[in-house]
């Protein structure tokens, strides 16, 4: 089993998906309504989304006969922990460029 961070980055590598993210941002989805967005095949459009919900993206619930996709903003927890380890980085740039503005102006 892949671990939830791998999936979720295994999930955004691909562009199609990330775009597929960004409309069920706004909206919940069938796989029908997801695919009419695109020029792929309804199985294509479907293993798209079945990557984006092993990698806890999306939630996925049926809805009589059809499967109802909405985004899972919790899913981006693993992503959004793994960048934040970069903001020591950027702070220690961003101070010393005040640092160096400041010296600058004296």
């Amino acid at each position: 089993m892949i671990p939830q961070s791998q999936a979720a980055f295994r999930a955004l590598a691909d562009p199609t998906r990330r775009d597929i993210l960004l409309m069920l941002r706004g909206q919940e989805m069938t796989i029908a309504q997801v695919a009419e967005n695109f020029d792929m095949t309804r199985a294509a459009v479907k293993k798209h989304l079945t990557v984006l919900s092993d990698g806890g993206l999306i939630t996925v619930r049926p809805e009589g006969r059809e499967r109802i996709n909405s985004f899972n903003p919790y899913g981006m927890a693993p992503v959004l922990d793994w960048l934040s380890s970069f903001d020591a980085f950027w702070d220690d740039r961003l101070a010393a460029l005040r640092t160096a503005i400041e010296e600058d102006r004296t």
